[in-house]
């Protein structure tokens, strides 16, 4: 059962259309085909519903387009490390219950926890979501490194204390993209003793992908809220070890959890998504 309940603040939806989906495919939806938007709509356009092409999944509902929609989660222990992960992520979406006269659940489908993290926005908005790959939108990027050697990096070359998740790196943030290529060069190319060894790297150029996992570095179940097409989105991260444990394989290993529509507060509608606890023996894996 939730132990905790979390406010993740809130997203807006003026399109009328509200996206739960999976970050690692966002942007890959006109390769099949048809933008997101256009699918979303038009399993809105129904009340609701599961939306699946190849890889690709998301949910879409219909949401009121002219306020803000309030989130929240409901946590409990996570098997991997005892900190709080999601186990029912729920958004009222500024619509007048519709459904049966005895309040039951409307089921719309399930989805996988991408190991990626999930996006929730307006389907609109996400048309313009630039993914993992994709050329830094605002010409900068940032760069971490770690390692046995990484403070003799840091008397050689500096870079501040960055927190991720709980564990601290070291690194320059919003680096101008030539200059930061140019340092990565230099640090892989550093030798840290006679054997050559040295630090691990990475840049990361600045997309809507890596901005809302930068927005999550600090948070405690790991949420980031950035804006996509001038609308506040929030992207949801797991831990990945929490990821191993309790969602590996996803589709594939029939690790998908249900959406519903049912009857929130003041007779309104919420979108709700249900991950049951973990359970030994149960986490689809041989």
């Amino acid at each position: 059962m939730a132990e905790t309940d979390i406010d993740l603040g809130v997203v807006t939806a003026p399109s009328g259309v509200l996206v739960l989906g999976m970050a690692s495919w966002i942007d890959h939806w006109p390769q099949l085909g048809r933008p997101l938007s256009e699918r979303a709509s038009a399993a809105a356009s129904t009340g609701g519903g599961h939306v699946h092409d190849s890889m690709c999944e998301m949910v879409a509902v219909p949401a009121a387009g002219d306020r803000p929609l309030m989130m929240r989660a409901g946590t409990t222990a996570s098997p991997f490390d005892g900190g709080p992960t999601i186990a029912v992520l729920e958004i009222d979406l500024g619509l007048p219950w519709a459904g049966t006269t005895g309040n039951e659940p409307i089921i719309l489908g399930d989805l996988p926890v991408d190991r990626c993290g999930m996006v929730l926005g307006d389907a609109l908005a996400l048309d313009s979501w630039t993914g993992d790959g994709h050329p830094s939108t605002d010409g900068l990027a940032d760069i971490t490194y770690w390692g046995g050697y990484a403070e003799a990096a840091h008397l050689q070359f500096g870079g501040e204390l960055i927190l991720q998740h709980g564990s601290q790196v070291r690194g320059w943030l919003d680096l101008p993209l030539d200059d930061a290529e140019k340092l990565v060069d230099t640090l892989n190319d550093w030798e840290g003793d006679e054997q050559g060894r040295g630090v691990m790297v990475a840049i990361d150029e600045h997309t809507d992908f890596h901005r809302f996992n930068r927005a999550s570095w600090t948070h405690p179940i790991q949420i980031g809220a950035i804006e996509v097409a001038g609308c506040p989105v929030l992207g949801i991260n797991w831990d990945s070890g929490d990821h191993s444990m309790r969602h590996r394989g996803e589709r594939r290993f029939g690790q998908v959890y249900p959406v519903t529509l049912q009857p929130g507060p003041e007779g309104q509608t919420t979108m709700r998504w249900t991950i049951p606890p973990y359970a030994p023996g149960h986490d689809g894996t041989d």
